[in-house]
């Protein structure tokens, strides 16, 4: 039988304070969005909230991924929160380890870890419509909530094939966000199945050590040069000493990444980074044959761009093949493909990726009629403002549908949400109103629009099939537009896109809307 290895295994925590019976804010996750909507609470003088974590320790995403060489792909100075600045990165791509100390100590600066339940994944919640607040269970107990703010992400749960035969074979298997450490891959013979954006960080760190390295390409990605560096000491002291200058480089990365989704927007402005990407190729892949398997047939920016230095030249190598049949079924000791052919090894390790338009807390969560996000959502997602989900009141999910980006920092986005999730608890506030929902029409119009704009992009036009498509072929992952678009689009609270209510009553009739 294999053996699939689950994640590591954090240092159980030391916090042993027992679930509150009732908060006010149920927050899910402590990654970027979690950390980032506790702290906005916290100076708005709100105390009354809860973390709700499954593992031993803050970070998300960046606790869980600890595969060889796993760095951030958007610049250091854009990956971090606006108001609590990083002058120490030590690359202009900062590494895992580096990320995840960061949010670390961002969540014991701002005091957040006695708010924090670990080992307290969120196994269900349901809108409780006769007391109005949310019933919500978790690996520790229950509990209940007046607003539920789910800050899971995407890119959480890993997406795992179903290979006919894996039950049979006698090595092991794991997924790079659960990486086994255990595993000594020295000289062994390694079935790399995937190769996104995981795939090329790790290969290349990986292939001086294994004996044989057999990767299971389906399509091959569009890579361009990697333009990181080290930060140089001066830098780092600069911006310790005068944080403007580091606002300042922050600014102009932001504005220079901005130029990045032209050609997403516009295929007629691929041609330059594909040439360059071609380019990239063509210096680093020498043999004609093996360059002609690594070359996409679809236009850049239809699937996620990867950046890399050392991917290509790793592919080179006499102990790597790379395979592009497909794969019939796994064998005692061999994945066999389409062709016939069987090939040995004792390790699979899967890079392909995470579930994105199938989020697993889609099942956790059931609204007011008592169906799920998932049933809701039937396999095509979709909020209001990527934040809100008629049917759902009082919850508020971010880097929710349509809020991915491809070009840059996704830390910006959740700071917009955050932005008009205060808007939305400064309207109840003035409106006297505890209970808050998104009007189905209102939602139907916005998603409406953001698929209007999805038209023409490389996205959809663009001739490939990726993980930013639901099983529909719409594209609920992503933002069609620049990231400062869509922090125009959720400056404001429009109260006239929701209902709102004291608790137990109707909603308050529009006339009750305050001036401003």
């Amino acid at each position: 039988m294999s053996q699939t290895v689950q994640r590591p295994q954090e240092p159980a925590s030391d916090d042993v304070r027992p679930l509150p019976s009732h908060v006010r804010f149920a927050i899910v996750g402590t990654g970027f969005a979690g950390l980032g909507m506790a702290i906005k609470l916290k100076q708005r003088g709100i105390e009354d909230f809860v973390l709700l974590e499954h593992a031993g320790d803050v970070g998300g995403t960046w606790r869980d991924n600890q595969y060889p060489g796993c760095q951030c792909d958007v610049p250091s100075n854009l990956y971090s929160f606006s108001f609590a600045p990083n002058p120490d990165w030590s690359r202009t791509f900062a590494p895992q380890p580096e990320i995840w100390a960061y949010l670390r100590r961002v969540a014991d600066e701002h005091r957040l870890r006695p708010h924090v339940r670990f080992h307290a994944g969120l196994t269900g919640a349901a809108w409780d419509a006769d007391r109005d607040l949310w019933a919500i269970e978790t690996q520790r107990g229950s509990l209940t909530a007046d607003v539920l703010v789910a800050g899971t992400g995407a890119l959480h749960e890993p997406s795992i094939p179903r290979l006919p035969g894996i039950e049979n074979f006698a090595g092991r298997t794991f997924h790079s966000a659960q990486w086994d450490h255990d595993r000594d891959l020295r000289g062994r013979r390694v079935a790399v199945v995937g190769t996104g954006a995981s795939a090329i960080q790790f290969v290349p760190k990986i292939q001086p050590q294994v004996g044989q390295l057999t990767l299971f390409q389906r399509t091959p990605p569009w890579i361009m040069p990697h333009s990181g560096r080290p930060v140089r000491p001066r830098e780092r002291a600069l911006f310790r000493r005068i944080p403007a200058i580091q606002r300042l480089v922050r600014g102009a990365v932001y504005w220079g990444r901005e130029v990045y989704v032209l050609p997403f927007l516009h295929p007629a402005f691929s041609r330059i980074p594909q040439i360059a990407a071609r380019r990239h190729l063509a210096n680093q892949v020498p043999d004609e044959r093996l360059r002609a398997k690594l070359t996409p047939d679809y236009a850049i920016g239809c699937k996620r761009i990867l950046i890399s230095n050392d991917y290509y030249p790793a592919l080179c190598q006499s102990n790597v093949e790379v395979v592009t049949g497909g794969i019939r079924r796994v064998e005692r000791d061999a994945i066999v493909t389409e062709d016939g052919a069987r090939h040995e090894v004792d390790t699979i390790i899967f890079g392909t990726g995470f579930r994105v338009t199938d989020m697993p807390i889609g099942e956790l969560v059931r609204g007011r009629d008592g169906r799920t996000l998932a049933e809701t959502w039937d396999g095509s997602p979709q909020a209001l403002r990527g934040t809100t989900v008629a049917g759902f009141p009082n919850l508020f999910l971010l880097v929710g549908p349509n809020t991915g980006l491809g070009h840059t920092s996704i830390v910006f986005m959740i700071e917009s949400q955050l932005r008009y999730l205060l808007g939305c608890l400064d309207a109840m506030e003035r409106r006297g109103a505890a209970v808050v929902e998104p009007r189905a029409k209102a939602q139907a119009a916005f998603n409406a629009g953001v698929q209007e704009a999805m038209r023409g992009t490389v996205w959809t036009s663009g001739g490939c099939a990726s993980w930013y498509l639901d099983r529909s072929g719409r594209n609920t992952t992503l933002w069609p537009g620049t990231s400062w678009g869509f922090r125009g689009a959720t400056r404001h609270f429009d109260e006239k896109e929701y209902d709102l209510r004291p608790r137990l009553g109707a909603p308050i009739p529009a006339a009750a809307v305050a001036p401003g």
